[in-house]
């Protein structure tokens, strides 16, 4: 909706997803939806048309800060409880070149993701010393779910912070706060 701020906008769209689902299914299973979109001051950054926007999307965000906003919803098929949340992290991208934009737009990477690149890129490393989610900036944010998961009275002793950490190789410094249910940001 013209007008609407990035991080009501996620949690709308996941919303709306997590409802349409909610509604086909009979059964009393969990629905999980999510949405992540990048921001760039006053833009909402969606996935580019081509491999023109992509490259003066990348450029438009080089050297600066931007944030990635993912909501989730979560409800029970079998009920009208439906529980949402939102991460913002902050992305501070790195002085690429030109010629790295040019290479990696060239990859084809760029095309399906919102902002035009992937965090875990292995090649491209656009971001310069992240202090957020980084799961997020991929796309579900894992303390994140577990805490919407506890919100909605589902328990799990899996110690999810561990698993996410240890599988990005990543010292994530938000995990503890978010899964305390302190607030950030």
């Amino acid at each position: 909706m013209k007008g609407e701020e990035p991080w009501d906008y996620v949690v709308r769209l996941a919303q709306n997803k997590a409802g349409k689902i909610a509604h086909l299914n009979g059964d009393s299973g969990i629905i999980l939806a999510a949405d992540t979109t990048v921001a760039d001051q006053d833009a909402i950054l969606g996935k580019p048309q081509d491999s023109k926007e992509a490259a003066d999307m990348l450029r438009g965000l080089r050297g600066h800060a931007h944030q990635v906003y993912t909501g989730l919803a979560m409800c029970r098929s079998d009920s009208n409880n439906m529980v949402t949340d939102l991460c913002v992290t902050n992305v501070p991208m790195r002085n690429y070149t030109d010629d790295e934009v040019q290479k990696y737009v060239e990859s084809g990477d760029p095309l399906d993701k919102a902002g035009a690149y992937a965090i875990q890129h292995p090649d491209f490393h656009p971001v310069d010393k992240l202090q957020g989610c980084y799961a997020s900036v991929m796309g579900l944010p894992l303390c994140h779910l577990k805490r919407s998961l506890t919100r909605l009275g589902v328990s799990s002793k899996m110690d999810i912070a561990a698993k996410c950490q240890s599988a990005l190789e990543y010292k994530c410094p938000i995990w503890q706060a978010v899964l305390n249910n302190e607030p950030l940001g």
